[in-house]
């Protein structure tokens, strides 16, 4: 089933960072570059308070899919994180979640991760770096830009 409710979202940090469309049925969003499919969903963890003020929990799941004839392995990552209540940030680091998985054509690797942010509306978006293992060519896959909404917000 098509989702049938969109919404836009242009997040603000003195000129505008992005335009994001999702669903309100489904917080799911995917990309395809090179023959690498990248799936996204989100979900909100709810929030708990710290010194500095309340920090609202996210988790995202995401399915990365080698649609391509040739193996793949994921050597890293670089993150862009939009929090609306603080300044954007970068992370950039090897592999995902401890491993670097190597992908053989029509193979799939499936992770879960979280951030904390100051805010109960952000996003976050960014790249795997990879290399075809047969070419030992290195290529960038695009990670569709994600929101995370704290579920009170979208009351």
């Amino acid at each position: 089933m098509k989702n049938a409710f969109f919404f836009n979202l242009i997040i603000y940090f003195g000129q505008p960072i992005c335009t994001i469309e999702q669903s309100f049925l489904s917080m799911a969003v995917t990309a395809l570059t090179n023959g690498i499919k990248v799936s996204v969903e989100t979900s909100y963890q709810g929030r708990y308070f710290s010194k500095s003020g309340p920090l609202y929990l996210f988790n995202y799941d995401i399915v990365i899919e080698n649609t391509s004839e040739r193996t793949v392995q994921l050597l890293g990552r670089h993150w862009f994180i939009y929090d609306t209540n603080d300044e954007p940030s970068e992370v950039e680091g090897e592999g995902v979640v401890g491993v670097q998985p190597i992908l053989s054509p029509y193979q799939s690797h499936a992770y879960q991760s979280g951030c904390q942010l100051k805010a109960s509306i952000g996003a976050m978006e960014g790249v795997y770096k990879m290399m075809d293992l047969e070419t030992f060519e290195l290529f960038t896959v695009k990670i569709p830009t994600f929101q995370f909404f704290a579920t009170p917000r979208l009351n």
